[in-house]
């Protein structure tokens, strides 16, 4: 290899070097407008729900006869990480998540064998449990929203119209599914009086069978004649209200109209089970999935088209308001991006210009072009789309992809002024930096290496950035020696022209680098106090880093707003629509919101990647309120807080949250306490709950389920019912026909099934004191009242129960208030709970999660590649210099950034989070890269005859300026994404440390050497000594 250059075979090329550059460029161009647009990198959900039915069950026995059997066989599934249960009387949900570590690609083979599994089970189920359903398309993403409303407008009417959307959105290029939330299923209600229809001798029962006789198809049989067949049908369909009212009832050997004795209407499900609500109207939400790896913005515009076609067929008074516009948001993301990439590129090439001069300037500038164009080529292979990672990997990119390029000009610059010829040189450059740049670019790309291998969610959702880091510095070393030798062949101006120099060490002979020569000499003699005061200075750096705010992502700079509304456990959805809706007047009419979207009994459908959809719940409502501007979202917070401080909707508890970057986390402080008894359970969550309170970090800490509620249950005298010739299953039967209804049959309206359902009029099914009045009929056919057969006793019950593998659990939780970092809050919280977590009994344990949960798991998968990256720093190093001592003081250069990072994070205000981390591990391999270029460079002085001294001074006065012009570009190439809310504080944590390292590259390094070295600083290097 010592015979191979190929920055003097690329000049001896010119021809064939300005085709590859040209080839290139084209080549990226055209991968560059193929790259997919997206707001932020996918990852996958893995999580998959499981919900399940069973009419009439407490929760303790949804627990004891449901949840169990299937736990038991889901805790069979490989990667499995949790189960979290969620029972109610008669209803399970649970979220089967699977561990972060799981490879991306296994995910839907394991959610197929969940399904096998729960399908292996299901004749072991009690009698009368409706499914289990398993939604593996949890993690499905809306890339748009419609809302579709009307003032005066019914629910039959919206759904024509959802029909017809759906209809022509699925005919749009990569829509894969069609999401409608708020859809009411239409019903015939036949409501009748208990007491009228026990006094005319009807039976419910002979209701049921005449609508059900009324209302068949039926096959009744086939002609068969010589030349076909044809088939007979007797249509007995009913059609409408009127039609099922002149059904024929019997009663006491008299024939009556069923319209006579019971009110018949028609209507929607009652109650409903979700409500959508759009600026305070009733509505209809309709959500297109886009196929992956589609092009965002160009579904955006097809779904635009697709939606005026279908505005331009409804009819006045309906209205299609787009919601969630995620093409918007991406085209708006981007160019925000871009224009930050721009201002980037061009401080980068002004540091070129300034400090190198206008045609060196432009060699290095050509460089960046030839770069990005095999970045945009590697992107377009690989499948990156243009994203908040890649685009902020592109712009911390463009700060060290012109470091090689700088030095090898710089070195042809020196080499040139000594009286080389251009072509002499490129190849001394070449010989000189190549391997050393070379070394550097694989330890850069080797600290941000955790990133791109952790096995987690956020290393999933932050991995492109390695890749995209890893390609532009390979890519730029390979530019550095063969394209800018060639481009600086042809550009550089004639320095020896100028001013020959027959002395090479005229050069750094100038005023400036005779004052750099000193203060070297000066560290190098006052070696032990340069070495002292930066380990000092170190150990308070790494003091500060406990001072900074801790956090795991950000807020997002979105619009939304989430009103989150919960009320107690067991409220009806109506008393949640009456809390929406005061929680609309407070919106309503405010100058900082545009519109708002209202969600009653489940929260809003997933149309960001982060967003966590809430689980069914009749207690629980949100609005998403979009705001004009960031600046009114923060105001519109404010003052909904104010207005909930002050009791504004009193029957809720009412939570104001932006959305934050990164996986979904939930509410951001959270404590799980686990044991068997959930009273016992519930009593040291009120202790952990009453602490929480005492920390004015946590904002409104409440339990996630509280007291019991109340319940009604009927105690059978089974003698007295066998006597009358009443069975429990009677009785359950009918109380639910009166007070819930029962359906009966179903009419055929087109392809919409209606459902007729038979109940007891409203003054006698929603009076609980009439419970016992309710009729049941004996063997003989004779009424009784459900009291001559059972006794009513007023109890309470769990209104849900919570379940984390198979363990019982309360989650202690709160949200946190602006201008602190909830792992700062969860971290003080834990240390007060000491005293509960060393007196818990037996069987109870105390667990931390929320967002301080998360960001351990995140920081877990990159420290556990810590020493893998360490290992393969030190093996480039000793590639590269095959001397452990010389390895050694580039190693110790590593920590040098810490200080400077710790010091811009402190004076900025700016916390320490998951991003900032990332940075802290680059920040390492770009000190080494400085380090190591440094260490060589005294290898060669000692080499060509130099004293320990002399080199190491000498390397170090001669290094400087290639050295801190990297340094400065990389550094005020950071700007502008030093303002972002995401990049922000990882921008700081590198331009603050890579400030202080590179300065302290010039004192700390030669100090440490000549430490090192001491005995032998006058001495040259011994003739034994090699350096291979």
């Amino acid at each position: 290899m010592s015979g191979l250059n190929l920055s003097e075979w690329a000049v001896r090329r010119p021809t064939l070097m300005l085709f590859l550059m040209i080839a290139i460029a084209i080549a990226g161009t055209m991968s560059y407008f193929k790259l997919g647009r997206a707001e932020d990198p996918s990852f996958t959900i893995k999580i998959a729900v499981v919900t399940a039915y069973w009419p009439g069950a407490t929760s303790k026995d949804m627990r004891d006869q449901l949840e169990e059997v299937l736990e038991k066989k889901i805790q069979e599934l490989p990667f499995l990480d949790k189960i979290e249960t969620y029972v109610k009387p008669g209803f399970l949900a649970m979220q089967i998540v699977l561990k972060d570590f799981t490879p991306a690609k296994e995910v839907p083979t394991l959610f197929y064998q969940l399904r096998k599994k729960l399908y292996d089970v299901k004749p072991a189920l009690p009698q009368g449990v409706i499914g289990p359903n398993v939604n593996d398309e949890y993690g499905d993403v809306d890339t748009v929203l419609y809302a579709i409303s009307g003032p005066g407008v019914d629910y039959q009417m919206l759904d024509k119209v959802v029909e017809r959307m759906r209809q022509k959105l699925l005919e749009v290029p990569d829509a894969t599914k069609i999401d409608v939330v708020g859809k009411q299923p239409r019903r015939i209600y036949v409501e009748f009086s208990e007491a009228k229809i026990a006094n005319l001798g009807i039976e419910p029962q002979a209701i049921f069978d005449s609508l059900a006789k009324q209302n068949t198809v039926s096959d009744a049989g086939v002609f068969e004649t010589p030349s076909s067949r044809v088939r007979v049908i007797v249509t007995e369909e009913l059609k409408g209200d009127n039609a099922i009212a002149a059904v024929p009832i019997q009663a006491n050997g008299k024939v009556i109209r069923l319209g006579d004795v019971a009110n018949i209407y028609s209507g929607f499900e009652d109650p409903p089970q979700f409500l959508a609500r759009y600026n305070g109207l009733p509505a209809m939400v309709v959500g297109v999935v886009m196929a992956k790896g589609a092009n965002v913005l160009r579904f955006g515009e097809n779904i635009k088209a697709a939606i005026d076609e279908v505005r331009a067929q409804t009819p006045l008074g309906i209205d299609i308001d787009q919601i969630a516009d995620q093409p918007k948001v991406v085209e708006a993301a981007v160019k925000e991006f871009v224009q930050s990439f721009l201002e980037a590129l061009v401080i980068v090439l002004g540091v070129s210009f300034i400090s190198l001069g206008f045609r060196t300037g432009i060699v290095v500038a050509l460089s960046v072009p030839l770069v990005l164009a095999i970045v945009f080529i590697f992107m377009n292979v690989m499948g990156i789309d243009l994203q908040r990672i890649s685009l902020g990997a592109l712009i911390i990119a463009l700060g060290l992809l012109v470091d090689d390029a700088i030095i090898a000009v710089e070195m042809m610059m020196v080499k040139m002024e000594q009286g080389f010829s251009r072509i002499k040189a490129a190849t001394y450059a070449w010989k000189s930096t190549a391997f050393p740049m070379l070394t550097g670019t694989l330890i850069t790309a080797a600290g941000f290496m955790p990133v791109g291998f952790a096995s987690s969610g956020v290393g999933e959702y932050t991995g492109s950035m390695f890749w995209v880091l890893f390609v532009a510095l390979v890519a730029s070393w390979f530019v550095a020696v063969l394209f800018t030798p060639y481009i600086g062949v042809a550009l550089l101006p004639d320095f020896a022209s100028d001013k020959l120099r027959h002395d090479p060490e005229d050069v750094y002979r100038t005023p400036g680098y005779l004052r750099l020569r000193e203060v070297v000499t000066w560290a190098v003699d006052h070696r032990a106090r340069v070495i002292g005061g930066t380990i000092g200075v170190f150990l308070v750096a790494c003091g500060g880093f406990f001072v900074v705010q801790k956090q795991f992502f950000p807020y997002a700079e979105r619009l939304e707003l989430f009103f989150q509304l919960q009320l107690p456990e067991g409220s009806s959805i109506f008393a949640s629509l009456d809390a929406a809706k005061q929680a609309e007047l407070l919106v309503k009419d405010d100058p900082d919101a545009n519109f708002y979207t209202t969600y009653v009994g489940q929260g809003p459908p997933r149309f960001w990647l982060g967003l966590n959809p809430q689980l069914p719940n009749e207690a629980y409502a949100e609005l998403v309120i979009i705001a004009k501007s960031v600046e009114a979202r923060e105001r519109l917070k404010k003052k909904l807080e104010q207005a909930l401080a002050l009791g504004a909707v009193p029957q809720a508890r009412g939570r104001v949250e932006r959305f934050s970057y990164g996986p979904p986390v939930g509410l951001p402080i959270q404590f799980r306490i686990i044991g068997p008894d959930p009273l016992k359970v519930r009593e040291i969550a009120y202790q952990v709950r009453d602490i929480m309170r005492q920390d004015r970090g946590a904002l409104d800490p409440h339990l996630q389920w509280n007291e019991q509620t109340p319940s009604v249950r009927l105690v059978i005298d089974q003698d007295r019912a066998r006597l009358l010739g009443v069975t429990p299953q009677e009785v359950s039967n009918r109380l639910q026909m009166s007070i819930s209804g029962v359906t009966v049959t179903t009419l055929r309206d087109g392809i919409d099934p209606v459902a007729v359902v038979v109940r007891a009029v409203a003054r006698e099914r929603k009076d609980l004191g009439k419970l016992g009045d309710i009729v049941v009929y004996a063997r003989d056919g004779k009424p009784v009242t459900v009291s001559q057969v059972a006794k009513i006793v007023y109890d309470h019950e769990e209104p849900i129960i919570w379940r984390r593998n198979r363990n019982m659990m309360i989650s202690v939780r709160s949200g946190v208030r602006d201008g602190v970092q909830a792992p700062d809050v969860s971290t003080r919280i834990w240390t007060q709970l000491t005293q509960i977590r060393e007196n818990l009994p037996p069987g109870y344990r105390l667990e931390m999660g929320g967002a301080i949960e998360e960001s351990g798991k995140g920081q877990g998968s990159i420290f556990s590649l810590f020493p893998l990256v360490v290992l393969l720093m030190l093996t480039i190093v000793m590639l590269q210099l095959q001397d452990f001592t010389r390895a050694g003081l580039v190693m110790m250069s590593a920590p040098l950034g810490v200080i400077g990072a710790s010091l811009a994070l402190n004076l900025a205000h700016a916390p320490f989070g998951f991003v900032a981390l990332l940075g802290l591990f680059a920040l390492s391999g770009m000190d080494m890269r400085n380090s190591i270029i440094l260490v060589d460079q005294v290898r060669q002085d000692l080499e060509d005859g130099a004293t320990y001294r002399e080199a190491i001074i000498g390397a170090t006065v001669r290094r400087v300026r290639p050295v801190a012009l990297t340094a400065m570009a990389a550094i005020l190439a950071m700007l502008p994404l030093s303002l972002s809310a995401f990049w922000g504080p990882m921008a700081l944590t590198i331009m603050g440390g890579l400030f202080v390292a590179t300065f302290l590259t010039v004192l700390f390094l030669p100090a440490l050497y000549a430490t090192w070295f001491h005995r032998r600083l006058d001495q040259n290097l011994p003739p034994q000594a090699a350096f291979n």
